[in-house]
């Protein structure tokens, strides 16, 4: 088996990991088998897998994790090459080829070295953030990934021109780095920067902290405005109640008995007063 020791390509690009091989046949065109793995040889995780039948030059893939995999060299010529599409950082490391002749159990082969991906990245900065720290402090967090691996750097107003550097909790991922401001103690702007040989990155944070009368001062004035506004509420929902009452139980007044005008025998329109309706008082 025939393989580079390494191939480095750009995060989102592709990578192409070359691999050839020989074998004692001077010719075979039965089935055969092209493996690719990661991590480590004979027992690593498969990434890619595909078979060709007797005679046929098309290796008929059977797994290609997303499709990211593909085949470019032809197993009938001795060359097992595999392109990876949109490289992630998790794609970096190691990966083996291998090929298996069917009918022998010991017709079959793999690089034991391996070819290492390096999938290399300019710093970004994944998480920056400000965190409840010591009794009344705070602490700021970033993490940052890249390929080389980035270097942090802390900078803000306590820590005058330079800066602070402190290493965070140990990361799954090699390829990411994370530092600790363990105490903010002015208010104002801390900015965190990444850098490798690739670029450079950086984020800030913000952090102003309120500074008013005792928590007893704070806390007696939104009381005070809302103990009016509940004793206002409290007048205006009386009022209404009082003008409902009013309207459902008025408070009737009686009239003074008006002079009757003398009998006749005709109705005089003129002098007679018909009694209205009695008046309805709402006494307040």
């Amino acid at each position: 088996m025939q393989v580079p020791a390494e191939v480095s390509a750009a995060l989102g690009e592709a990578a192409v990991l070359p691999c050839t091989f020989t074998h004692p046949h001077r010719h075979y065109d039965g089935p055969l088998t092209a493996i690719w793995r990661a991590r480590e040889p004979y027992a690593g995780p498969q990434v890619f897998r595909c078979a060709a039948a007797r005679g046929s030059e098309l290796c008929q893939t059977a797994l290609s994790p997303q499709g990211r995999f593909r085949l470019l060299g032809n197993p009938r010529r001795n060359d097992l090459s595999l392109r990876i599409e949109r490289l992630a950082l998790a794609d970096d490391g190691r990966y083996f080829c291998r090929v298996e002749f069917a009918g022998d159990i010991h017709d079959r082969y793999e690089s034991r070295h391996g070819i290492r991906l390096r999938v290399t990245a300019a710093p970004r900065i994944v998480n920056i953030s400000v965190l409840p720290g010591p009794p009344h402090a705070f602490r700021a967090l970033c993490t940052a990934e890249g390929e080389p691996p980035p270097a942090l750097a802390w900078s803000g107003p306590a820590l005058g021109n330079g800066s602070v550097k402190v290493p965070g909790p140990g990361q799954d991922h090699s390829h990411q780095v994370t530092a600790e401001l363990p105490a903010l103690d002015h208010d104002g702007r801390y900015t965190c920067t990444a850098t490798n040989s690739l670029g450079r990155a950086e984020a800030s944070v913000y952090l102003f902290r309120f500074r008013g009368a005792s928590g007893a001062s704070a806390i007696a004035l939104p009381l005070g405005v809302l103990g009016l506004k509940a004793l206002l509420l409290l007048g205006l929902l009386a009022a209404r109640a009082t003008a409902r009452r009013c309207l459902e139980h008025p408070v009737t007044q009686d009239t003074p008995p008006r002079l009757q005008a003398h009998e006749s025998n005709y109705e005089n329109l003129n002098q007679r007063s018909p009694q209205g309706p009695r008046a309805a008082v709402c006494s307040p």
